[in-house]
């Protein structure tokens, strides 16, 4: 009895494929890196990660107030605890042996309902933009209280989301009917596939978190298997948001969340298709980030199976400089912003719906071509 072989197809990071500059170049200061969400639209293409480490309130009011969006995990410590600060030190003073253990004790307190709705109140009697953060599984629970509160944007977010779960649950969350509830921008992740995508998008949800398991702290695809790389699934999830958009007239933009190290990682993001993208790490180098230096993932602290580490990143930048500038380092990590403009403008692109068109190659030699003075003095 024949049986079909198993036939397997090239997947690529970003470290794998580097950008082709265009035949006519625009100056950077002339391009346009909007980024609509529903009825909203922001100047910076850009979210800060849901993620402890990351963001708290005074965070998310900076991030608002500089033209992204910053997202509060309404799971962490920030609702679990009136005042965090001290939690967020004994992660910090961990010895590397200690600290799942450690952050597993913290995160089994309860969660508070009254700290989900006083988060979001703080960051709004701010005049800042309140987006949050909540698993499936507590969806139902918490997303009357942060609508209440006046959120914004509500994310729902896990390691792999689909439109369609079994479980053992009578009726699970179905995104149809959160669409109706909600009335706010809603954007569900995490996926890598054509079309996993295609299905969130018919259930009416407003954008899609793209990336499974290449954040710096996770370590999903080492415990599980599961993935793809960055730029294959952006591709692949950036294609599902066209035609969809071509069958049905309503476009709804993707998120590249998750293995941006650099600028350069930034810009090949858009040039495969994102609309805007998610960043963890870089963020925690920032002086406003409430992770002392330290990174987690969602994942990390989790009772049964751990999946992610603590990773140290010095806080040697701010927001400002982050996005912005002036850079002081040579790393790629500050002036995002300017990077991105400084691409399309060599790519010539004039908003971020050109830069993805613009011709790819598949390049894994990239950054070491040529390079062999930088490799030797270890700045490569």
């Amino acid at each position: 009895m024949s049986q079909e072989r198993r036939t397997l197809r090239n997947a690529f990071g970003f470290e794998d494929v580097a950008l082709v500059p265009g035949n006519v170049t625009i100056n950077p200061d002339q391009t346009d890196i909007s980024f609509p969400l529903g009825e909203m639209c922001f100047d910076v293409p850009i979210l800060a990660s849901a993620m402890d480490a990351v963001v708290d309130v005074d965070f998310a009011i900076a991030m608002s107030k500089a033209g992204g969006l910053a997202v509060l995990n309404l799971e962490g410590l920030q609702t679990r605890y009136e005042d965090p600060d001290a939690c967020l030190e004994e992660i910090a003073a961990a010895s590397d042996k200690e600290v799942t253990p450690v952050m597993q004790k913290i995160y089994s307190e309860p969660i508070k309902d009254n700290l989900v709705g006083k988060r979001i109140e703080d960051i709004k009697k701010a005049g800042a933009t309140a987006a949050v953060s909540i698993t499936p599984a507590l969806t139902k629970r918490l997303y009357p209280i942060a609508q209440e509160a006046g959120m914004d944007v509500l994310v729902v977010q896990s390691t792999v989301t689909s439109a369609r779960h079994i479980s053992k649950s009578e009726r699970g969350l179905i995104f149809a009917e959160l669409r109706e509830w909600v009335s706010v921008p809603i954007i569900v992740g995490n996926c890598v596939t054509y079309s996993a995508t295609r299905a969130l998008m018919e259930s009416g949800i407003t954008a899609v978190l793209v990336g499974i398991g290449p954040g710096a702290a996770c370590t999903s695809r080492q415990v599980l298997g599961v993935g793809v790389p960055q730029a294959t699934a952006t591709i692949d999830c950036a294609a599902a948001r066209d035609d969809y958009f071509r069958d049905t007239g309503r476009y709804v933009p993707i998120i590249t969340d998750g293995g941006i190290r650099a600028g350069g990682d930034l810009c090949k993001s858009f040039a495969c298709g994102a609309d805007a993208v998610m960043l963890g790490s870089v963020f925690v180098q920032t002086a406003e980030a409430p992770g002392r230096g330290n990174h987690w993932g969602m994942a990390t602290p989790h009772a049964g199976l751990p999946r992610g580490v603590r990773v140290k990143v010095p806080q040697n930048s701010t927001l400002q400089q982050t996005l912005f500038g002036p850079a002081t380092v040579t790393d790629g990590t500050q002036n995002l912003v300017g990077a991105l403009r400084t691409s399309m403008g060599m790519c010539g692109a004039k908003d971020l719906q050109e830069f993805r068109q613009i011709e790819m190659v598949i390049a894994p030699s990239m950054r070491t071509e040529g390079k062999q003075l930088q490799m030797a003095q270890g700045k490569a």
